[in-house]
């Protein structure tokens, strides 16, 4: 069997220098010096300044936070892709809204920043607040997304969760994952960034029980902060990042150039050539697309449709509003994942591939 997905963090020897730094602060949560550390890393990563990325303990509670922080109205739509995970809509309901699934342009897989006015005028309630989604890492504009909150004064949220190698950050907050599974991870947690001091800054109350720094609950708020611990593992995962990355773009360029012989299977845009994530996702045509993954099956290959049919298909979010989505059924039908990870050996790379085509074109 070739599994869909194997995870890799930083081995142990990695995490000790940092381990032993815990040892002797005894701080193990609560924004403690590994954590800020994290924090600076990353705003310099992204070339962002002090105060503009705040950790979280995962990416659903950092959409939660992202929507509050941003004063999202509840009972309120908050109109999301109907192509996504269904951590999206989850994250709408637990902050007071409620999910209404929008169609997604054919080019982009995600949500049309021009398009969605219309849209929206024919919403059946009140809209709230805007969901875009980054579809599995692919890039999208998020400049276009500061305009359309500028200009229309709604809360965006960017679902960003697989989008830590294409990230554009901009004022629209955007919520990265940092999951075992992703291209960068830490076990369970994520970042929320934003050009926006003061959304992070709300954020990241909220996150601490809605604390003031007088430990005064001024404002509903959870527990969502990062441990030390997860922290050390982000540290020691940025240490190695060139090289993790440059582990990802050559399996998903053996996937690209095996995958040049076929006409009929499609990358994502862009994916290993100027971004990666840790899934990838191919497109066939919708007539094959069970019998292909049947026959990858039978050889011993693991696929996955990491999205489902969609979230709007789940069964419980079966009773929330939804507009037309041709694309995002075509979508749920012609697309899945490859088995995808670090150390996947080009040999392997080309028995799946070749396995794939031979069954894509019978």
């Amino acid at each position: 069997m070739i599994p869909v997905l194997r995870p890799r963090l930083p081995p142990a020897d990695r995490l000790v220098p940092y381990l032993a730094a815990i040892d002797q602060s005894r701080i193990y949560s609560n924004f403690g010096a590994q954590a800020r550390a994290f924090e600076e890393r990353l705003s310099s990563h992204f070339a962002l300044e002090t105060g503009t990325i705040t950790t979280i303990a995962n990416a659903t509670l950092g959409l939660v936070l992202a929507l509050t922080g941003q004063g999202a109205r509840p009972g309120t739509l908050c109109a999301m892709p109907g192509w996504t995970f269904v951590a999206s809509a989850n994250a709408a309901i637990l902050a007071g809204l409620t999910p209404y699934f929008i169609d997604v342009n054919p080019s982009t897989w995600a949500l049309d920043p021009f398009a969605i006015e219309e849209e929206l005028a024919r919403a059946p309630a009140a809209v709230g607040a805007i969901m875009v989604v980054a579809p599995f890492g692919q890039p999208i504009d998020y400049a276009s997304w500061d305009n359309f909150k500028f200009r229309t004064g709604l809360p965006v949220v960017i679902d960003a969760a697989a989008a830590f190698d294409s990230l554009q950050v901009g004022e629209a907050p955007a919520v990265v994952s940092l999951h075992a599974t992703k291209i960068l991870g830490v076990g369970e947690g994520g970042f929320v960034a934003s050009r926006d001091a003061s959304i992070i800054g709300a954020i990241r109350q909220r996150s601490n029980f809605g604390f003031d720094r007088n430990r005064r609950a001024v404002m509903a708020g959870v527990n969502a902060k990062l441990s030390e611990y997860h922290s050390v593992i982000g540290l020691a995962s940025l240490d190695l990042w060139s090289k993790t990355r440059a582990a990802w773009m050559s399996v998903a360029g053996s996937y690209r150039q095996a995958l040049a012989k076929s006409n009929h299977i499609n990358l994502q845009p862009g994916f290993g050539e100027t971004w990666v994530s840790s899934t990838c996702i191919i497109s066939v045509g919708a007539g094959v697309h069970a019998k292909v993954q049947q026959t990858l099956a039978a050889a011993g290959i693991e696929t996955r449709l990491w999205w489902g049919n969609g979230a709007h298909s789940q069964p419980a979010t079966a009773e929330f509003p939804r507009a037309r989505l041709p694309v995002t059924e075509n979508l749920a039908r012609s697309t899945f994942g490859l088995p995808f990870y670090q150390d996947l050996q080009e040999d392997q790379v080309q028995h799946i591939v070749a396995t794939l085509i031979a069954a894509a074109s019978s």
